[in-house]
């Protein structure tokens, strides 16, 4: 059973809004929404972020409401 979302969408407006259609979407399950936060460079991959700026981004992501 799903317990959390973790959200980890850009911080531009399309990011923005996507994560909040998501939270709005998924909240009346009971669902916890999570966004990531903003640990991770604005404009830099994911991909290429070292395990330190993850770990980080995770432990102080931020509930969403939806």
């Amino acid at each position: 059973m799903v317990q959390e979302v973790i959200l980890a969408t850009d911080p531009d407006v399309e990011g923005e809004a996507t994560a909040l259609y998501l939270a709005r979407l998924l909240s009346p399950s009971g669902i916890k929404v999570t966004r990531i936060a903003r640990g991770v460079p604005v404009g830099g991959d994911i991909e290429y972020a070292d395990e330190l700026t993850l770990g980080g981004a995770v432990v102080n992501r931020q509930e969403m409401k939806g």
